[in-house]
């Protein structure tokens, strides 16, 4: 991520989870370091990268917590 396109792209793919409660998914994204931190516990890690990814940008797994 590099700009506040590429952190609104980020913001919409997530939001198109299917969420049922805001809990559901909660992310913060740290345009500097060009980062997005994800919690969910109804998602499983390659789901969110393929969701990522639809911004067309590469993502990838840093850790877990």
């Amino acid at each position: 991520m590099t700009c506040e396109g590429c952190s609104n792209a980020v913001t919409r793919v997530l939001s198109r989870l299917g969420v049922v409660s805001p809990s559901d998914v909660e992310y913060e994204i740290d345009l500097p370091n060009k980062k997005v931190v994800i919690q969910s516990d109804n998602h499983s890690v390659d789901q969110l990268l393929e969701t990522l990814k639809k911004t067309g940008k590469e993502a990838r797994h840093l850790s877990s917590k």
